[in-house]
C-alpha cells in the first residue's frame, strides 16, 4: 500500500516538473513568435541573440534549477519514507 502511494507521489512530482518546464518553453516560444511577426532585420536579431545569451543564464537557468532541485528532493524524500 505504501509503495503505491510513493509511486503516485513521485509520479505527481515528476509530472509537475515537466509541466513547469513546458510552461517555460511556451513563454520562450511566444517571445520568438512576436519577434518573427515583427519582421526585424538581421542586425536586430543578432543583438537580441547576444542579449538572450546573457540574460537566459540569469533568468531561465535558476528557474529550471529550482524546479529540478525540488523534484529531486521530493523524490529522495519519498524514497526515504518508503524505505523507512
Amino acid at each position: 500500500m505504501v509503495s503505491t502511494g510513493m509511486i503516485v507521489l513521485v509520479g505527481a512530482v515528476c509530472l509537475i516538473a515537466v509541466v513547469l518546464t513546458l510552461y517555460g518553453m511556451k513563454q520562450e516560444e511566444d517571445k520568438q513568435r512576436k519577434y518573427e511577426e515583427a519582421g526585424e532585420g538581421a542586425a536586430s536579431e543578432f543583438a537580441r541573440s547576444l542579449e538572450y545569451e546573457t540574460k537566459s543564464l540569469k533568468s531561465n537557468l535558476p528557474s529550471l534549477i529550482l524546479i529540478y532541485v525540488i523534484t529531486i528532493s521530493l523524490s529522495i524524500l519519498a524514497l526515504a519514507f518508503y524505505i523507512f
